[in-house]
């Protein structure tokens, strides 16, 4: 039998120090989101289950929790993900026809983990530009999310790209099994050719070649050579040539580099998509990009681009941060002390009354200073 206070697998509290951080980061990016022009918007945690999922697809079916309202008796979800209810918030509640920047920040839940070490509780921050389908949408988003990642303390990034209608116009109307798709993002060429058999000798060697197209700008110039002369080829390698010129400029630091086979959302996106991965992290710590028809099911389909990531996830790989400054003051019922306690917090000072009988044992302050009495009353002295 298990012990009452253990909590389900990828589940954790989060102790105070962190839990700070995590506060703290959550304001700064809803601050520097709302500095780009994004409005907040706070969708609900549950849902019916048909609107939840509606437009998401299998794979976040089977990640979301489900439960029986008392209510009405009607079956309802657990968000997963908080993308399609921006969407349907779009569409739906504000029905404007201009450009539309949201962003959120809240928790969602998830029924089996992404990874080995990740929380199946991510605090999911994201941002989404409605109504545009240019690419100054796609760099803004691409801006903000290195912005966020910035803020956040994270070093070594790097910005890997993609863009859906590679896969698109190569296939050109065919399909791939699910088997195919898994083998090719693996770059698995072996197990691709076989499962790629029926499909025509051209087609089957582009997929092939798509396997081996990652790397510096330089894999741009191979992929128009080694694949199919098709619009959504053109487009989406000028696309991905026009991203990587601008951000190489503004974003010096971050190492671009691109993944040509790289399937991660493919149902999902509709272009360009991106992944960043930073120091510490084997996998993606940010994922976003342009998905046009995120709306549609809500009977509006409108440009959408985005991204989201886990604050938990990225407060772990920050640097550590160091207690916070406060002052130590002896507790008592005289009231000048009272007084100068209270003064003190509405100037902003942190204050850490030692109770009777102990000793402040916190381990998120620093007491660099004292709160005792003077010759002319209650005095800051330091420690």
């Amino acid at each position: 039998m298990s012990s009452a206070w253990l909590l389900p697998e990828h589940i954790a509290d989060v102790l105070p120090s962190q839990a700070r951080r995590i506060e703290e980061l959550r304001r700064e990016l809803l601050d520097m989101a709302r500095s780009y022009g994004c409005e907040l918007v706070m969708p609900p945690l549950i849902e019916h289950l048909e609107s939840l999922l509606s437009g998401a697809g299998h794979a976040s079916g089977l990640k979301t929790f489900k439960l029986v309202d008392q209510l009405s008796g009607r079956t309802l979800g657990l968000r997963a993900d908080m993308t399609p209810q921006a969407a349907r918030i779009d569409a739906h509640l504000l029905n404007r026809q201009g450009v539309t920047r949201l962003c959120y920040c809240g928790p969602v839940a998830h029924t089996r983990p992404d990874g080995f070490h990740t929380s199946r509780e991510p605090l999911q921050f994201g941002v989404e530009v409605y109504g545009h389908a240019g690419l100054e949408a796609d760099l803004e988003v691409q801006d903000l999310a290195l912005d966020a990642l910035r803020r956040a303390g994270l070093k070594g990034l790097v910005l890997d790209l993609g863009d859906a209608r590679l896969l698109q116009g190569l296939l050109d109307g065919r399909q791939l099994s699910p088997e195919a798709l898994a083998a090719l993002s693996a770059k698995d060429v072996t197990t691709l050719r076989e499962l790629t058999a029926d499909l025509p000798s051209a087609t089957r060697d582009a997929l092939c070649a798509l396997t081996r197209l990652y790397g510096g700008l330089e894999v741009l110039e191979q992929a128009k050579a080694l694949l199919p002369d098709h619009a959504l080829i053109r487009a989406a390698l000028a696309d991905l040539a026009w991203l990587h010129g601008h951000l190489e400029a503004v974003h010096p630091e971050v190492k671009l580099g691109f993944d040509l086979a790289d399937l991660t959302g493919y149902a999902y996106y509709s272009g360009v998509r991106f992944g960043v991965y930073a120091a510490g992290s084997p996998d993606a710590i940010l994922r976003g990009g342009r998905y046009d028809e995120v709306g549609a099911v809500f009977g509006r389909r409108r440009p959408a681009v985005g991204f989201s990531l886990d604050l938990k996830a990225i407060v772990s790989l920050g640097a550590q941060t160091p207690f916070a400054a406060a002052v130590r003051a002896p507790w008592g019922e005289d009231a000048t002390l009272r007084a100068a306690v209270r003064d003190l917090r509405q100037q902003g000072h942190t204050v850490v009354c030692v109770l009777p009988g102990h000793e402040h044992e916190g381990d998120e302050f620093e007491c660099d200073r004292e709160l005792v009495r003077g010759g002319s009353g209650w005095e800051l002295r330091p420690l």
